[in-house]
């Protein structure tokens, strides 16, 4: 039982798959989404779960790091696969670091977009 906020972002971003069967991929772009749910059982001050807008500031951030860049040249996808599961496992990796997850909230799961069609989700 309790609430789960969730918040998103998008980005457009060049990538390829450096280690992929049969050599790497040819560099391409998609429109990206990224989407964090945030879960708590008990509502804080104000009757709210997780509030809004530092949740969505900050992967709003995340989507900005990212924003009109070739990933592969980005850290740490200048050292692995710019794969939307590393991508997923980053973003994950910021909310922790950046210490969004307040007493009581869970990182549900991180979702990653490529495009309109395929994504996936990682769940701590």
């Amino acid at each position: 039982m309790g609430w789960t906020v969730r918040c998103h972002a998008t980005f457009e971003a060049a990538h390829h798959l450096v280690d992929y069967v049969g050599g790497p991929e040819r560099v391409h772009g998609h429109s990206w989404k990224i989407e964090v749910a945030l879960s708590v059982e008990r509502l804080g001050d104000h009757d709210l779960s997780v509030d809004f807008v530092p949740t969505e500031a900050f992967v709003q951030d995340l989507a900005a790091r990212l924003h009109n860049r070739d990933l592969n040249t980005v850290p740490p996808f200048d050292r692995k696969n710019a794969s939307a599961e590393n991508v997923a496992l980053w973003v994950a990796d910021e909310i922790v670091r950046a210490g969004l997850l307040k007493a009581g909230t869970r990182l549900e799961e991180v979702t990653v977009w490529e495009g309109t069609r395929n994504s996936v989700t990682y769940r701590p």
